[in-house]
């Protein structure tokens, strides 16, 4: 009988023999998070805002905690709608710590009615988040070669998460360490951290390579052949 070929350090073979992420294995949550969202390119906004707030939430905490929550966060705060959460103030912020649905940590709170204001001020100044998040992409040459799970591991931060980490203090944003814009560029694109071998890895590449294209476009002023 034909032994399974040995499955790569960091990946998991699913029951239909599919390769996945390690870390998208075990909850249903994780694994619908991985295969349907985690890594698909993120040019909207508030979109943006909420993934940068959700990350900070997640600073100490495990990120199922936050996925099992997302929807009462997006309750909680206006669906992540920047202008509105912008207007928040010292009520909103007893409200929101009164809210067992979220996680109730005042500094994180806080720092998510701040970020709204700042993330206006970014708009104003850069146009839009997405244009300011995207223009930390790492050019290729910077990644590591092949992602692997030794790879993942030596990149908790990035010398792009960390310039971006940097640059949004500078706007005035509050809980944007290195490893939580690390976080934010894996979950919304700007790399693909799939591991080599897993599933969903083509797809995030062709997602991203349409993406670049339609930003070109959109530079251009014309269509890309």
């Amino acid at each position: 009988m034909t032994q399974p070929a040995e499955v790569p350090s960091g990946l998991r073979r699913r029951i239909d023999g599919t390769l996945a992420c390690w870390w998208g294995e075990g909850h249903d949550d994780y694994e619908a998070y991985h295969d349907t969202e985690w890594g698909l390119p993120v040019t909207d906004d508030a979109r943006l805002y909420e993934k940068m707030c959700l990350e900070g939430f997640q600073s100490g905490l495990s990120w199922l905690t936050i996925l099992r929550k997302r929807e009462n966060f997006r309750a909680a705060f206006c669906g992540f709608d920047i202008e509105a959460v912008a207007g928040f103030g010292d009520a909103d912020v007893e409200r929101l710590m009164g809210d067992a649905g979220i996680v109730r940590h005042r500094g994180k709170i806080e720092a998510t009615i701040n970020n709204a204001r700042a993330a206006l001020e970014t708009i104003e100044a850069h146009g839009s988040l997405s244009a300011f998040f995207w223009s930390f992409e790492p050019v290729p040459d910077d990644r590591p070669a092949v992602i692997d799970h030794a790879a993942l591991a030596s990149m908790a931060t990035t010398p792009e998460s960390s310039a971006l980490s940097k640059a949004l203090r500078k706007l005035g944003w509050r809980f944007v360490g290195p490893t939580t814009c690390y976080a934010l560029m894996q979950a919304s694109g700007i790399v693909n951290d799939h591991i080599e071998g897993c599933h969903r890895r083509p797809v995030i590449e062709t997602a991203r390579a349409a993406q670049a294209r339609e930003t070109h476009r959109g530079r251009s002023g014309s269509p890309s052949v």
